[in-house]
């Protein structure tokens, strides 16, 4: 791990390294932190890794003189642009739509130091100051606005940011593999304008053009912006195609005609191989902020998880109103026990380090090497979750490997204790269509998890009580929680162990009624747990919910669906919690 290798952020620094231009400048609405827990960072050091002098511009003013966007002039390649690890616009609002005080990607936690769509902002003023130049998106902002979407805050439905940010292409998801390729096309001399059947990449042209080829692939037009604007079961029936193609191994290419213009969407890569992971995490981050920040305040989001290690990506839980499996997809991509026992050793070395790595996780953290038994029957099935409404047979949903990783981690010098932060379904835990040897694994790891790798305080998700709102969401029943809750509960008591359960809780979700609030509020008292973990619902772009939310109806069933959809009745809903 180096100390003092950082990327380029200004002129000054790229002059020391000799630099006549960067090949690459990317954008970013984030403080720079070159930790392969922010996008940024991976992004940039996976382009230095092919021998690209990429600099970074981190939450460049965009209210002055512009200085921020011209200080490293033209790259030879293009600009990259991205909003951050968040969107724009859920790091700046609550559900209520109130503008929030603190951002926790920013030196001293402070607010004010991105826009609102901070992707498209950035985009528009660098095409209006380098219009030859192009510019790439990337990251969750752009990822999940690729086609037309709901945008709560302005509530309407958009275009495809790539319709109003001026930008020439999108890369969606985990974008290691094409930018790789978008650089190596350019390198032999491609002109950007012919980069057009690059997997995992958005680009528009005039709806006029014929579609450019692609081999091997089928192709769906989806309902037109302006149809969807007029009519909203097109637009739900557009995500249902959407969603069901972003669930397939080998999806379908999409587009869409959007005014003058149409959206093509190729389809992902495959999803990354081990060894394609551990080289990714095995390149040379220094895993600190840039010291441009050492006398500005910690950067509360880094403080959280600086200790922390990224062993898998990818969920197949298939939540309504989560964008995890819309952005990485649903099929997990793990790295190896090796190369995460590596960057754990880096941890234990690092200067100041007290013992302690706060999560060993993903998306979901129990889903690391799971998938099909019979991948072949994997590659032909759309469903949205693997373990809704019923967990799939076909589902490999052994922990033994898992725990072994936890086992290992803890036999580290100078590691103390290994926390599990992440999110933990414990729906996967019960799984009682397996083999009694399987049933003892997850005890196991049940066993283990709870009485060395909790800190005091276990969250969990059961989101709802109602049963009606948890089909919805597709989360399994409450009861599963309660038996869940008698097993954490057993387990303390035989262990000398005080630790509490916390629940995650959502009001206002599309399907949720006063009287659902009622009764989840009733159900707390009943259990006596403390209600920490809740929110109000927030529809964000290219979910379930958010169709839902809204169209108006379920776009699976297509039949009408009561959702709390003002200010005073979401507050109203989000009372109960109280």
């Amino acid at each position: 791990m180096s100390q003092n290798n950082w990327l380029p952020t200004s002129a000054k620094e790229i002059n020391n390294l000799g630099w006549d231009n960067p090949d690459v400048i990317i954008f970013s609405g984030d403080a720079y932190i070159d930790h392969p827990a922010f996008g940024t960072a991976i992004i940039a050091r996976v382009l230095e890794s092919i021998g690209v002098k990429v600099a970074i511009i981190p939450q460049p003013n965009w209210q002055d003189d512009l200085r921020d966007f011209k200080k490293l002039g033209t790259p030879n390649l293009f600009f990259g642009v991205t909003s951050g690890n968040m969107d724009s616009m859920v790091n700046h609002y609550t559900a209520n739509r109130r503008l929030r005080s603190d951002d926790a990607f920013t030196p001293g936690g402070k607010a004010g130091f991105r826009p609102d769509y901070a992707t498209a902002v950035y985009s528009r003023i660098l095409k209006k100051l380098f219009p030859e130049t192009p510019v790439v998106l990337g990251g969750i902002e752009a990822s999940l606005r690729r086609f037309t979407h709901y945008d709560y805050w302005k509530d309407i439905l958009l275009p495809s940011i790539l319709h109003w940010s001026d930008a020439d292409l999108i890369v969606y998801g985990s974008g290691e593999k094409p930018v790789k390729d978008i650089v190596k096309l350019l390198l032999k001399g491609v002109p950007f304008s012919q980069l057009k059947n690059i997997p995992q990449t958005v680009y528009m042209i005039d709806k006029s053009l014929p579609i450019p080829n692609l081999k091997n692939r089928n192709t769906i037009e989806l309902t037109s912006h302006e149809i969807c604007l007029k009519d909203k079961l097109k637009f739900a029936e557009n995500f249902k195609i959407i969603e069901e193609e972003s669930n397939r191994f080998e999806p379908s290419r999409l587009h869409q005609v959007s005014g003058n213009k149409r959206i093509i969407v190729n389809p992902p890569y495959q999803p990354m191989t081990t060894a394609e992971l551990d080289a990714v995490y095995d390149l040379p981050f220094t895993r600190l902020p840039h010291p441009r920040y050492r006398s500005k305040g910690s950067i509360p989001a880094f403080e959280m998880i600086k200790n922390s290690v990224t062993i898998h990506r990818g969920c197949f839980g298939g939540c309504a109103f989560c964008t995890i499996s819309a952005h990485q997809g649903k099929f997990i991509s793990s790295r190896s026990k090796s190369s995460i026992l590596k960057e754990v050793k880096m941890i234990a070395q690092t200067d100041g380090f007290k013992g302690y790595i706060s999560d060993l996780g993903g998306p979901s953290a129990n889903m690391y090497g799971m998938k099909g038994k019979d991948f072949e029957l994997c590659k032909n099935c759309c469903r949205p979750s693997c373990i809704f409404p019923k967990i799939c047979k076909n589902l490999d949903t052994s922990h033994q490997a898992l725990s072994e990783i936890y086992r290992e981690t803890d036999k580290v010098e100078g590691i103390k204790k290994t926390s599990i932060g992440s999110g933990i379904r414990y729906d996967l835990l019960m799984n009682n269509d397996v083999s009694e040897n399987e049933k003892k694994v997850q005890h196991t790891y049940i066993k283990e998890l709870i009485i060395r790798h909790i800190s005091g305080r276990f969250k969990v998700a059961p989101e709802h009580v109602s049963e009606h709102v948890l089909k919805i969401m597709r989360k399994p029943s409450f009861k599963l929680f309660k038996e869940f809750k008698v097993i954490f509960e057993k387990i303390n008591q035989e262990n000398n162990l005080s630790q509490q359960l916390i629940p995650y809780f959502i009001s206002s979700h599309p399907g949720t009624t006063e009287k659902d609030m009622v009764d989840l509020s009733k159900e707390m008292k009943k259990l006596k747990l403390t209600l920490e973990q809740v929110q109000d619902f927030t529809p964000t772009p290219m979910t379930l919910s958010t169709a839902i939310f809204y169209s108006g109806v379920h776009p699976y069933t297509m039949q009408p669906i009561y959702t709390a959809r003002n200010k005073e009745d979401k507050l109203r809903q989000k009372k109960y919690f109280f």
